[in-house]
């Protein structure tokens, strides 16, 4: 009777084993990040501040925590700012989630430079880099590389 109780623990013990085996079956797929709206909130002289919409597409079953963003605003070779926000959001499981992260820059200093850029007539380039920190136990960062271009006469108020 013994050997038997014994049998059947080894069994379940076994199967519960290969259960666990089977968790990790679903593979992780990466998380999207992509910038929405650049929003102006003040243009002053000395200081600009916008407000980046992000939003985060999670295809796992899990849920994605985000705890930090590090990113940086380019518009030609020009580096228009460079910072960092702690956000401490999450992303269900198959679904999707907005967030808003203020920006703010001084232009005033690259004033001549931007000029110079804009009275060319030629399409600008920007570009957004950004490394979002993700998990509480298992970190994975993602990467946001977005370009483009700013023609100047789409600024000129008509």
């Amino acid at each position: 009777m013994r050997t038997l109780a014994r049998l059947l623990s080894l069994s379940l013990l076994l199967c519960g084993l290969a259960g666990c085996v089977s968790w990790g079956s679903d593979p992780w797929r990466e998380p999207q990040l992509h910038l929405l709206e650049v929003e102006p909130v003040k243009v002053r002289l000395h200081q600009q501040e916008f407000v980046l919409h992000l939003r985060v597409d999670n295809p796992n079953d899990s849920r994605l925590f985000i705890r930090h963003l590090a990113y940086s605003v380019r518009l030609g070779d020009l580096l228009l700012a460079e910072d960092e926000a702690s956000l401490w959001r999450s992303v269900g499981g198959h679904a999707r989630r907005t967030f808003k992260v203020t920006v703010r820059t001084n232009l005033w200093q690259h004033l001549k430079p931007l000029a110079k850029l804009l009275k060319s007539g030629q399409p600008v380039q920007y570009q957004l880099r950004g490394e979002l920190a993700t998990g509480l136990f298992v970190h994975r960062d993602l990467h946001l590389r977005q370009r483009g271009e700013i023609i100047p006469g789409d600024l000129k108020p008509e």
